[in-house]
């Protein structure tokens, strides 16, 4: 993340509303899921039915709209759940002062949108899965036109991209030798593929997908027509030019907080960082700046979390205790491991051998939330090839059973970052299963 390289700025498209406008937008969609998360940062145990009523009735909510904003909030990052207890999420704390949190936050709901919107019960899963994979050329007519396309236009489209998704992945295998009655070369018929969704099936999965995408602000809907809203067709350029909503560059920060300090130094390679570290480090007692770096190690923004270590590491031997009592917190423990390995000696290449399994996927987790935070698509996709497991479906298994408050809005950054639809469809499934509870 600290080396990634840069590019010149793209320009939005024409008419394309400032961040702040943006943003005063995604505010506006995730009103009521703020308010909500606010809410249950102080009950903590928003899951619950009698503190679904109590939040109901102190916002002066309906219960369904308590349990959509709290599935908004939580899919948003805007509280995260630590066993049963929900705990603020970083962009909550910076809602209202972070232009660039709030649009991050609304782009993790755009992601998930199929989530936000349940697929009707009585079509196929694999009928959903294609009408999701081929979402984005929609959104792309959409943003193309600059305009309300109607939706049979949208319509045709959606059947001729499906049609290519299984055209694309039709393998059909021989017939077994022994298959009683086989004609030579004919194909089994358990091996024939399926037919396409009919039309009328395709065109209710359509309206499903259009709706979802409505209810988190993507777009709007009129009379046999859509229209990308500000927002969405902002979200589309974004990922049509594969870029992230940038940081402010560094500047002075010797006095700043150690939060501040690392956020500015977090678009800096590691030479430069360390520079930084030790003038920041020389500015203040050891003891207490161990004591704000631990702190902010603590905090929800996995990015800072591994830089407030790499700080660390300049301090040296005088943060060792520091670090040993951290070991012992779960969410700190993989980076204090590490840190306390090659203190020792161990070469960084090899220190990763002291982490047990669980913990090597707990540390992959959160370092996806940090690219999915901070960086762009490349890079989460190059972050599988350091996964511990051999596949993806052990991949996906460990994920799930390490219980990483992240896990689901990583799957969905990686479902939409990854160019393989076999690969996003089997990481989609499994962001589902984590979302609703399922093995």
């Amino acid at each position: 993340m600290t080396t990634r390289r840069t590019r010149p700025a793209s320009r939005p498209p024409e008419g394309t509303p400032p961040p702040a406008e943006l943003a005063r937008q995604a505010r506006a969609v995730l009103h009521d899921a703020v308010r909500i998360a606010r809410w249950a940062a102080v009950d903590r145990q928003p899951d619950a039915t009698p503190a679904q009523e109590r939040a109901a009735a102190a916002l002066g909510l309906t219960p369904d709209q308590v349990r959509a904003g709290w599935d908004r909030a939580r899919l948003a990052g805007l509280v995260e759940l630590h066993g049963g207890t929900a705990r603020p999420g970083w962009r909550l704390r910076a809602w209202d002062r972070d232009d660039s949190a709030v649009l991050r936050g609304w782009v993790a709901l755009f992601d998930a949108w199929s989530l936000v919107h349940p697929a009707p019960g009585d079509v196929e899963p694999a009928a959903v899965a294609e009408v999701v994979e081929a979402v984005p050329q929609v959104l792309s007519l959409l943003q193309l036109s600059a305009g309300p396309v109607p939706v049979p236009s949208l319509l045709d489209l959606l059947q001729q991209r499906v049609a290519e998704l299984r055209e694309e992945r039709c393998e059909v295998p021989a017939p077994p030798r022994d298959e009683p009655g086989a004609a030579p070369g004919a194909v089994p018929r358990q091996h024939v593929p399926a037919p396409p969704p009919g039309s009328d099936s395709l065109a209710r999965l359509l309206d499903w997908a259009l709706e979802g995408l409505a209810a988190v602000g993507a777009l709007t809907l009129g009379e046999g027509q859509a229209t990308l809203t500000p927002l969405g067709n902002w979200a589309v350029w974004v990922k049509l030019e594969q870029i992230c909503v940038a940081a402010q560059s560094p500047a002075g920060h010797i006095e700043q907080s150690a939060e501040d300090m690392l956020r500015a130094c977090a678009r800096l390679t590691p030479g430069p960082a360390r520079v930084e570290y030790r003038a920041w480090l020389a500015a203040r007692p050891v003891g207490s700046a161990v004591t704000e770096l631990l702190d902010v190690a603590r905090g929800q923004d996995a990015l800072l979390r591994g830089l407030a270590f790499e700080a660390l590491r300049v301090v040296g031997s005088a943060a060792e205790a520091g670090v040993r009592a951290a070991a012992e917190e779960a969410p700190l423990r993989p980076y204090a491991l590490l840190w306390l390995a090659e203190h020792d000696g161990a070469d960084p290449d090899e220190a990763t051998e002291v982490l047990t399994r669980e913990e090597a996927t707990w540390l992959w987790v959160d370092t996806a939330a940090a690219v999915a935070d901070h960086g762009d698509a490349t890079l989460l996709v190059r972050h599988l090839e350091s996964a511990v497991q051999g596949t993806v479906p052990a991949l996906l298994d460990e994920v799930r059973a390490v219980g990483h408050p992240r896990t689901v809005q990583v799957l969905v950054a990686l479902a939409a970052a990854h160019p393989d639809p076999a690969f996003a469809k089997a990481v989609r499934r499994a962001a589902f299963q984590v979302h609703t509870g399922g093995a």
